[in-house]
């Protein structure tokens, strides 16, 4: 198994690519702290982990709030005895608007969640994994942060500081034994997008080169393998997982 005697923290875990990469890296053997601020969905999430045999535990964390995303590790040490992995997927999703329309308070909730949240979930797994002399972090951002997004201005900004954030800490921290990657999906089918009509989603999926959306659970398997030891020689990459869209 990849993740045998590891443990990981996986936020917003309680649906969509959360959930699916808590159930891969639990079905690889790792021990899965679930954080989410649902807690009825974070709880199934630890239920369906616990039903297919494998080890979890849930923490309410809300991104945004520097106490309790600083609680996520000590909880992961209390809970099972270390922490070795840590994926940040916790960001609020797009709201499409003209930037002339974007109010501050649209833009200090997207960036406050999606980066600042990021921000903080680094800070406390780094210092954690400084003191342990290894890790592995992959943070969850967007093509949003690699290429232009009109009428997401908010979401954009904040994608793009999370690839600069995972870039940055990556050098920063590559001596030290502690890895940290992106992944940056396309348009997955997540419930988002599942609530669209089928016309909708049909041209979300003509506009990619397969010819079809993603799933959740290859946004999990490019995940867990930047986690793995299979990527040992792997940091500070952004890795597209998006049918070719920016080919």
């Amino acid at each position: 198994m990849l993740f045998e005697n590891q443990v990981a923290l996986v936020t917003a875990a309680g649906a969509g690519i959360g959930r699916a990469i808590s159930l891969r890296l639990a079905a690889d053997g790792a021990a899965v702290i679930v954080s989410d601020v649902n807690d009825e969905a974070g709880a199934e999430t630890v239920s369906l982990i616990e039903a297919a045999g494998g080890r979890a535990a849930y923490k309410h964390a809300n991104a945004a709030d520097a106490d309790e995303v600083n609680a996520l590790v000590p909880f992961a040490v209390e809970s099972f005895g270390r922490l070795d992995l840590a994926v940040n997927n916790a960001g609020l999703g797009a709201m499409p608007k003209p930037v002339q329309d974007v109010t501050p308070e649209d833009w200090d909730r997207t960036i406050n969640v999606t980066l600042r949240g990021t921000f903080l979930a680094l800070q406390s797994q780094v210092a954690h994994f400084v003191s342990q002399g290894s890790g592995s972090i992959v943070n969850i951002a967007s093509l949003a942060g690699i290429s232009a997004t009109p009428q997401l201005t908010p979401y954009g900004a904040a994608k793009h500081g999370v690839v600069s954030l995972t870039t940055s800490v990556a050098k920063e921290n590559a001596e030290l034994g502690i890895r940290v990657n992106a992944v940056a999906p396309g348009a997955i089918e997540t419930a988002a997008l599942a609530s669209l009509p089928e016309e909708a989603r049909a041209g979300y999926a003509a506009e990619i080169p397969m010819k079809r959306l993603g799933k959740a659970e290859e946004i999990a398997d490019a995940t867990a393998f930047l986690l793995s030891k299979q990527a040992s020689f792997i940091t500070g990459v952004v890795l597209r997982v998006d049918g070719g869209t920016e080919a």
